[in-house]
């Protein structure tokens, strides 16, 4: 079996030009005069990443996963901030097994979450190891497994993204998506019935037997499809976090509904488990009241990125309408927008070219693994038969990178 490939696809260079609205509430968030163009136009090529792709196409042990994200364990968000720290990733659903000459061996076995650890900063496969927790048998485990008051029996986690807490002792604090499944014989046979945060001890190493779990209060009991959950995305934009332009706040990005609906809400990283003290933005003004909370933009997914650029503006990465063959992204004005339209980044069709049941979701950027200029961006790829099509292609269930190099005025 040949691996699913980037090549063939062209440099794409881009300068784009569409009209802007909003231009109120971009002057009460900027100090500076943006006009409607900056959030719909940036200078930017992108390419394949083919080097950090081959570091997750792997044969032995771990070989895929979906929903990566990544921090360093000093906290520092800003490029390259893994070549001097050391790196930790995390993935939801993950294959453990052994592939040899592009078959699947018996035995394999998924588990609902596992973690990578990086050092040095550069895709080097043999600079990363993979780890998962272990049953009292010897078997692969979860890494995290739902412990909360409001956990059901049959409960488990994917994950949402993390920030190290500089005014937490720097415990790494991950959001928890609680997931239950309602039907396994069909596609999407699961459902999200809560949010949680998930609260690592500084310095604590894999499995993290010390972890605890705070359920988020916010949605509890309601439908998650209606009212959303936070954790897709953080903007951690604090001067410990090395954030260009730092107002210590933390910016919690949620997705809700059939659209893809982002919502943001801020915390100071201080008062985080205190959730009286968390603010959602309503189209208007920060309120402490969640059911004013009002979307800054959709047709995004439900794992993204927003990424402060040196010029002040805000970049949001996704997979375009969830599951749509390009990796989308939007120029904001600040942390809350406004957000321009959807600039199509990079088509990934090449990579769905194997079966007609493959598709790809959870596009984002990787700041701490990115060169300055530059974001390394990752999206996943499935497939809606999943069992028949892990072992026809083996290496399919896993991260694959591309570049975007931007270029500012």
């Amino acid at each position: 079996m040949n691996r699913l490939s980037f090549l063939g696809v062209p440099v794409l260079t881009a300068a784009l030009l569409v009209s802007c609205t909003n231009k109120s509430s971009m002057a009460r968030w900027q100090s500076k005069t943006l006009d409607s163009a900056s959030l719909n136009r940036i200078k930017f090529t992108v390419e394949p990443a083919p080097e950090w792709t081959r570091v997750f196409t792997r044969n032995s042990g771990w070989f895929g996963g979906d929903g990566i994200f990544a921090v360093t364990r000093d906290g520092k968000e800003s490029p390259r901030a893994a070549t001097s720290s050391e790196a930790l990733f995390w993935f939801s659903d993950t294959m453990i097994g052994e592939i040899t000459k592009d078959s699947l061996k018996p035995g394999f076995r998924m588990v609902n979450n596992s973690v990578a650890e990086l050092k040095g900063g550069w895709a080097d496969s043999a600079g990363i190891a993979f780890k998962w927790a272990r049953n009292i048998d010897g078997k692969p485990k979860s890494v995290f497994i739902p412990s909360t008051p409001a956990t059901g029996k049959e409960d488990y986690y994917w994950l949402g993204d993390g920030f190290v807490n500089h005014d937490k002792d720097k415990d790494l604090y991950i959001f928890g998506y609680r997931i239950r499944n309602t039907d396994p014989n069909v596609p999407f046979g699961f459902k999200e019935v809560g949010n949680t945060l998930v609260v690592i001890p500084k310095g604590e190493k894999p499995p993290f037997y010390r972890q605890r779990q705070i359920d988020i209060p916010f949605f509890l009991g309601k439908d998650v499809d209606s009212t959303g959950s936070f954790g897709a995305g953080l903007l951690v934009n604090t001067e410990g976090a090395g954030a260009p332009h730092p107002d210590g706040y933390l910016y919690v990005y949620g997705v809700r509904g059939q659209k893809k609906n982002v919502m943001v809400a801020r915390v100071l990283p201080a008062d985080i488990e205190t959730f009286e003290n968390w603010t959602f933005w309503d189209g208007e003004e920060w309120t402490s009241d969640v059911n004013r909370i009002q979307s800054i933009a959709d047709r995004a997914s439900n794992e993204m990125s927003v990424t402060p650029l040196p010029d002040g503006r805000y970049l949001m990465v996704f997979q375009a309408d969830g599951l749509g063959k390009y990796v989308g992204m939007r120029l904001g004005a600040s942390p809350a927008g406004p957000f321009g339209p959807v600039i199509n980044v990079y088509d990934v069709t090449n990579d769905l070219e194997k079966d007609k049941d493959i598709f790809p979701y959870n596009a984002k950027a990787h700041p701490v693994i990115s060169r300055p200029g530059e974001l390394l961006i990752s999206f996943n790829v499935n497939s809606f038969d999943f069992p028949n099509d892990i072992l026809k292609y083996p290496h399919l269930y896993r991260p694959r990178f591309i570049r975007l190099k931007y270029q500012l005025d």
